[in-house]
């Protein structure tokens, strides 16, 4: 199933999974101009690199680039590999205060670090994973901003194998929390027809 859910007045809409968790879409909370902005931003002066996966025991060179930054130098292992995470940007702040302000009325979450994904083209996606690293805790409110490039974007439920598909917009904020990283798993599908680059914010709370 493939959902269209771009929200009046950027409330979120209601949630977009079935069961087993909450996902939800607020829409385009950066308008264009200020999100090519910050798109220009942040592909200059964020400290990129190519992302490492330990596979089977073997170190894997992503294409696909990465960063991470926070309040302080969190540890953050996923696929096998820890991360420490820079200084804040003040881009990233103040996206971050933006994110904060929209989920507010329907969320408490106040967020610690941002994991950065930056993908050149469609060639470039992100396999099917969860984010439930204990770093995280259970529950885990994960918000994510994208730019630059519309992407699909698809939940699977680890179980049922059901499906959920939408495409991510320019300036876009989806929220996952509640139960989502414990039964479902969602991935940036690959897509030839994309040429352009698409970068994801994902802001999270790394417990002490």
């Amino acid at each position: 199933m493939t959902l269209n859910l771009f929200p009046n007045h950027n409330q979120p809409d209601a949630n977009l999974l079935p069961y087993d968790g909450i996902v939800n879409n607020y829409g385009i909370i950066i308008p264009p101009p200020e999100a090519d902005g910050y798109f220009d931003v942040l592909m200059k002066e964020i400290n990129w690199q190519h992302d490492e996966v330990l596979i089977y025991g073997k170190r894997i060179i992503t294409a696909r680039q990465t960063a991470w930054y926070g309040d302080k130098p969190f540890a953050y292992t996923y696929s096998g590999v820890t991360r420490r995470a820079l200084p804040w940007h003040p881009a990233l702040l103040a996206i971050k205060e933006t994110v904060e302000q929209y989920i507010r009325p329907y969320s408490p979450a106040v967020f610690n670090t941002c994991l950065l994904n930056l993908y050149s083209d469609g060639r470039e996606g992100m396999a099917w994973h969860s984010d439930d690293e204990r770093e995280l805790g259970k529950q885990a409110v994960i918000a994510s901003v994208s730019f630059g490039a519309t992407r699909k974007f698809a939940f699977k439920h680890k179980h049922t194998q059901e499906k959920r598909e939408m495409m991510l917009q320019h300036g876009q904020l989806i929220v996952m929390h509640g139960s989502t990283q414990t039964y479902w798993r969602h991935a940036v599908m690959k897509s030839a027809a994309v040429h352009e680059p698409r970068i994801s914010l994902t802001f999270r709370t790394i417990l002490d």
